[in-house]
């Protein structure tokens, strides 16, 4: 159910691919709270000690469901069925045309890298360089937000 009393359908989630630091991971988790994301993935080795960041100052993991993947393969093998994943990078289809699904996982690259070439779309937000990944997901999560509220 949303602010507004009426129920939602579906659900959006995100996913952190070996990110970097610890910071942008907590202000990420935060932006998922703001923006009404259902849950949370942190893949790869680089970092799995999601708790106590000081970019969450809502404790996030208290409220959203946190799950950890040590790699992309077994993250990708969780995939909900019947659910999207969309890769945000800095090729794709441009962010202001796109509609947002109804079951949807964002996957984010790293901040010192980019994702690999997947299946499935890419979206991309027009910018002209490179933003911080805790700024990018809460332009997603803005946008889904936006636009889905609209339908």
């Amino acid at each position: 159910m949303n602010r507004t009393g009426t129920i939602e359908r579906g659900y959006c989630g995100i996913a952190l691919y070996n990110p970097k630091t610890v910071f942008n991971i907590g202000t990420c988790m935060r932006n998922c709270m703001c923006f009404g994301a259902d849950f949370i993935s942190i893949i790869g080795p680089r970092y799995h000690k999601f708790r106590n960041q000081a970019g969450d100052t809502l404790k996030t993991w208290r409220h959203i469901p946190v799950y950890e993947y040590l790699s992309f393969d077994d993250f990708y093998n969780h995939i909900p069925h019947d659910c999207q994943l969309v890769s945000i990078e800095v090729d794709g289809e441009s962010i202001k045309t796109y509609t947002h699904p109804e079951r949807i996982i964002y996957l984010f690259g790293p901040e010192d890298g980019t994702l690999p070439k997947l299946p499935g779309k890419r979206i991309k937000l027009d910018t002209k360089f490179c933003l911080n990944l805790a700024v990018t997901t809460g332009i997603v999560l803005f946008d889904r937000q936006t636009k889905r509220g609209a339908q």
